[in-house]
């Protein structure tokens, strides 16, 4: 058996459940869509725990900070890690569509497969699925719903939009 450690909290996107293993981040997911836990799992309820993940969210949501750099505990079938591990690539306030991942790991024809691979992401905003959008430059498809999607984009673009001006330097 298992443990991890969780907390729920809410967010500018609505609320969040965070859970960490002792190797890093397992689970961040919205409130509405907790995909299910194997049955080998307890969950403990830490926020002191989550704590470091909680500050960081803070101020990824206040437009502070860009880059996430506590660790993670990415599990999921050799195809997922794949496309996970590509998202996490896609730089800030920028996007990809799903047939550039597809292509990044070396698949280029299963921008299907890494739609289905985004739906599983059991690590949102961290893996920044909301950054993976149509060929069409459309928004489409997001476990947080496309509303949150548009949140969390913007919120990359204005942070980017409105970085301060070193004077004198």
């Amino acid at each position: 058996m298992e443990t991890l450690l969780y907390a729920r909290t809410p967010s500018p996107v609505g609320p969040l459940f965070l859970a960490t293993s002792e190797k890093g981040l397992v689970r961040l997911e919205f409130q509405d869509r907790i995909q299910q836990m194997k049955p080998n799992i307890e969950l403990r309820e830490s926020k002191a725990a989550l704590a470091p993940y909680l500050r960081e969210l803070d101020e990824y949501f206040g437009g502070k900070l860009r880059e996430f750099s506590f660790p993670l505990d990415l599990r999921g079938t050799d195809f997922q890690l794949a496309c996970w591990q590509a998202l996490l690539k896609i730089p800030y306030g920028e996007t990809r569509s799903y047939g550039d991942i597809a292509h990044a790991i070396g698949h280029t024809h299963a921008y299907r497969a890494v739609g289905m691979s985004n739906n599983r992401n059991p690590i949102a905003i961290v893996v920044p699925c909301h950054r993976v959008i149509a060929s069409s430059g459309s928004l489409c498809g997001y476990g947080g719903g496309l509303d949150v999607k548009r949140k969390l984009l913007a919120l990359e673009q204005q942070s980017i939009s409105f970085r301060p001006i070193a004077i004198g330097a």
